[in-house]
């Protein structure tokens, strides 16, 4: 039974790679910055895409960020880095889907200052938005994704902008919801 399932597994992965080749790269930059009256972050994030499809761009991910913070009297400033993998589904050049999976380095708790966190944190997130073609080698990734880990940790939780507020206006619920503007920049094309 199990030679039967591995066969089976082989023959489809087969059948879809011959669907799929390379054909070309991007370069994918995506610059953040965010201020408030308790700190700021200030990073980016690099991305290497293959394009193995018309539509479909997979590869790695590298981030590195830096975000300072005065909470409750809490001085503390951190640098969170690391890397993930991501794949993004386009469709006909105006839209896009996508999946995101990053683990970085941020040992500091978002959610309580003072709380001792795990120093990884894991980051799945899920979204789409516009793919749009600025110029003949620029292309814009404009997205909003959903985290759908949401650790106590992430160093996004600091971009969360998404409130439900009850009927007195305060806030009861931060949805872990973030905007991305990416930039890819083709650098090799079959």
């Amino acid at each position: 039974m199990r030679y039967l399932l591995l066969t089976l597994c082989i023959n489809l992965f087969s059948h879809l790679m011959a669907q799929l080749n390379y054909q070309g790269a991007e370069l994918g930059v995506e610059p953040y910055i965010g201020f408030s009256n308790l700190g700021g972050s200030v990073g980016g994030e690099i991305k290497y895409a293959a394009r193995i499809s018309d539509a479909l761009i997979v590869g790695p991910s590298l981030r590195i960020q830096r975000n300072w913070s005065n909470n409750l009297g809490v001085q503390s400033n951190m640098t969170t880095w690391g890397g993930g993998i991501f794949a993004h589904y386009r469709y006909q050049e105006l839209i896009f889907g996508g999946i995101e999976f990053q683990y970085l380095k941020s040992p500091y708790s978002f959610v309580n200052p003072l709380e001792t966190v795990k120093p990884w944190s894991p980051n799945l997130m899920v979204g789409g938005g516009f793919y749009l073609k600025l110029t003949d080698k620029v292309r814009l990734n404009a997205a909003l994704f959903y985290d759908l880990i949401n650790a106590t940790n992430s160093p996004f939780r600091s971009s969360y902008s998404f409130k439900i507020k009850n009927e007195f206006g305060q806030v009861v619920r931060i949805l872990p919801i973030i905007y991305r503007l990416t930039f890819f920049i083709p650098i090799d094309s079959q």
